[in-house]
């Protein structure tokens, strides 16, 4: 049934998801270049308040679940898994006051409306993959720029999606590097749930009535440990919370 409501919905839904795009183009212009920072970023966040939200139109649940005391005077690490580009808006919005940057391949920084121009101008690290002295040279500019605006970074260490849901092993250079940059970043992991169960089908049709889900796991104090124990740790809290 989620598959045959899926090819009545999913038009509806890529309708909408488009016109957010290309509705916060401009918008996102306009507050870059006449307005900064601040009007950047306040433009990005309701971009991906209405991406968040299209889900519904497909029938799904959009639950973000945080018991967790976060602090905004210090930067944060957030390690996720990673099953489908719907992880991303909801990471946005939900935790926007982080001022949380993506790194993300250098091929994405064009031909996507809104997309491509926050990636270019929002402050996240823009890697080519096939150098990684450039992308290296990418994370530590990132990681300066937190220290010195008290930004948070996401980093999806599994490096590619999960198509089902299972999640890989994670790696741990992403991690480390930024941890080299800004030792006294705080390491939350985030475990999301089902949004790969959207794309199930592929990109057409969407699956509807999906129950996406992102829950903000205990935060770990990377004090005294290395990059490889925060990862492990990381890792092994995401697993036992998606019951792996």
């Amino acid at each position: 049934m989620n598959k045959f409501l899926g090819y009545i919905f999913s038009p509806i839904f890529y309708i909408l998801f488009l016109l957010s795009l290309l509705v916060f183009q401009p918008i996102q212009w306009i507050c870059f270049h006449l307005f900064g920072y601040k009007a950047h970023k306040a433009s990005v966040d309701a971009l991906n308040f209405c991406l968040t939200y299209c889900d519904l139109f497909m029938g799904a649940s959009v639950t973000f679940i945080n018991h967790q005391e976060l602090p905004t005077d210090r930067p944060i690490i957030f390690i996720a898994n990673h099953q489908s580009m719907y992880d991303i808006p909801g990471l946005i919005w939900f935790l926007r006051k982080h001022h949380v940057k993506f790194i993300s391949k250098i091929e994405l920084t064009k031909g996507i409306p809104s997309i491509s121009f926050n990636l270019k101008h929002g402050g996240g690290a823009n890697i080519n993959r096939k150098d990684s002295k450039q992308a290296v040279g990418e994370i530590i500019k990132l990681g300066q720029r937190m220290k010195e605006n008290n930004w948070s970074a996401m980093i999806f260490p599994e490096g590619t999606r999960s198509k089902d849901g299972k999640l890989k092993p994670f790696h741990v250079g992403g991690i480390a590097t930024l941890l080299k940059k800004v030792p006294n970043a705080l390491i939350v992991p985030i475990a999301i749930e089902n949004s790969w169960k959207l794309v199930q089908y592929g990109s057409y049709p969407l699956s509807f009535g999906e129950k996406i889900r992102w829950t903000v796991l205990t935060p770990i104090d990377p004090a005294g440990k290395n990059p490889e124990e925060v990862t492990q740790e990381a890792e092994k809290a995401i697993r036992l919370k998606l019951g792996q």
